[in-house]
């Protein structure tokens, strides 16, 4: 059963629950049961337990704990924001600065942001949907445009300048091909990732004319009066929210480089990302203090709250890195990695690798697996094919975003739908014709370069 077809059912019945039920959390759990119901041949009370043990599992990686950690606090941050006015007063002040003032320069805030910050692809996405989400809803934009914004800016960008964990991670596994120069084959990757190009490219061209495409085009802005928040009106100095939100950029990348030791791609992102916010909370409840906008007790109610809303996102996060975990123990990505078969004809070499890394990201919900399985494969391709290695590197690259994006059980994916305040199953709805568009012209870019060696 393992490193069989019949590894591909539970990735195939999680996302057939989550769009038939429009429920990731139900979707997950029954991805992740039937996965251990596969590697325990059928025995059910083993698989129960085993994935309760998977779920626990999480937990013991620090990473992954780090990453819930800040997920959680990022829920008590917002909350704390909005509730002091931070918000209000922020929205003011570009008002006043005449910098966000139509629908078009509100929906251009969160793409400058997330292509400007690709360090770190969770940092990013939140960001963005910290900074936009009151705006999204003043100018009348849905949130699902905000998410698919982030989604398609922030993990594009991060593929393309590989400053960042994606970055060292890849050249590490180049790093046992002898290669003299394997920087310069991660830069040369650049040039031929066409989905994250095409990808940007859309995202920037939706935010600037204000034109949408199928369901997107249908999704509807937020209603403030449907908000179940008590109306915040009182509007607090505009620093509030926007020194806060720097240091949690700037204590990012501070700890990125310190924990990479001088090298920020070499640094822990999940590491520096939960100090980062510890820091930016501590900033911003000595401010509400200072500025007496909220009482001591109304700050730890705050908190809770903004916690407490998270939990339900938070929940798919766990049960995705748990699934993700049982996927790869049953051989799913090793199953479809070994259905590439050499002797395809040399122009769809590039093709059949970028499906490939995108069936595998879609299936398991994850692009770091796919590259570790994926680039030792189409480093040998090139250099028995004659193909660039560039070329090769970056189908794989580019496949396992454009698998990322169109998979309800991706983590960028929940990222996006938590860090824009908008529901997970409708931000995949939306984004995944834009995300076929993309994958669509990037495989006949590949077949006419293929073409021509």
């Amino acid at each position: 059963m393992q490193d069989s077809a019949l590894s591909l059912l539970p990735p195939l019945i999680a996302i057939m629950i989550a769009v038939w039920k429009r429920n990731a959390l139900i979707a997950l759990l029954c991805g992740l049961f039937f996965t251990y119901f596969l590697v325990n041949n059928f025995n059910p009370i083993t698989s129960a337990t085993d994935s309760a043990l998977g779920i626990l599992n999480v937990f013991s990686s620090t990473g992954n704990s780090y990453i819930v950690a800040f997920s959680l606090l990022i829920g008590a941050l917002v909350t704390l924001m909005n509730q002091s006015g931070a918000v209000n007063g922020f929205i003011e002040s570009l008002s006043k600065l005449n910098l966000v003032k139509t629908q078009r320069q509100a929906a251009m805030l969160p793409t400058i942001i997330g292509t400007s910050i690709f360090t770190d692809t969770n940092l990013s996405m939140f960001t963005g949907g910290m900074a936009s989400q009151q705006l999204f809803d003043k100018h009348k934009l849905s949130r699902a445009r905000l998410a698919y914004i982030l989604d398609s800016t922030c993990a594009p960008v991060s593929i393309l300048f590989l400053v960042n964990g994606w970055g060292a991670y890849v050249l590490g596994l180049l790093d046992g091909y002898d290669f003299t120069d394997p920087v310069g084959i991660l830069i040369g990757t650049i040039g031929y990732n066409f989905y994250a190009i095409v990808a940007l490219v859309l995202a920037y061209y939706t935010a600037f004319t204000g034109k949408a495409y199928g369901p997107l085009k249908l999704a509807k802005p937020v209603d403030p009066a449907q908000i179940n928040e008590e109306l915040v009106t009182q509007k607090a100095p505009a620093i509030v929210m926007w020194l806060p939100l720097l240091l949690l950029l700037t204590t990012t990348l501070g700890l990125l480089w310190f924990s990479g030791d001088g090298d920020i791609r070499q640094g822990s992102g999940s590491f520096s990302v939960f100090w980062a916010i510890i820091t930016a909370l501590a900033c911003l409840i000595i401010f509400i203090i200072s500025y007496k906008l909220l009482s001591i007790k109304e700050i730890f109610t705050g908190i809770l709250a903004g916690t407490k809303k998270m939990l339900p996102a938070v929940g798919v996060l766990v049960l995705s890195f748990a699934f993700g975990s049982a996927i790869k123990l049953l051989g799913t990505g090793l199953y479809v990695s070994q259905l590439i078969n050499h002797e395809f004809p040399l122009f769809l070499m590039a093709p059949i690798l970028f499906i490939a890394a995108g069936v595998m990201a879609f299936a398991t919900g994850t692009s770091w697996g796919t590259f570790a399985i994926l680039i030792p494969i189409a480093v040998p391709i090139a250099q028995h094919s004659g193909l660039p290695i560039e070329f090769m590197v970056a189908a794989v690259l580019g496949g396992g975003v454009f698998g990322d994006h169109a998979s309800p059980i991706s983590d960028t994916t929940i990222v996006a739908s938590i860090a824009s305040g908008c529901d997970h199953i409708e931000h995949v709805k939306t984004q995944l014709p834009y995300t076929l568009f993309g994958g669509s012209v990037t495989i006949v870019a590949y077949i006419l370069i293929g073409l021509s060696y």
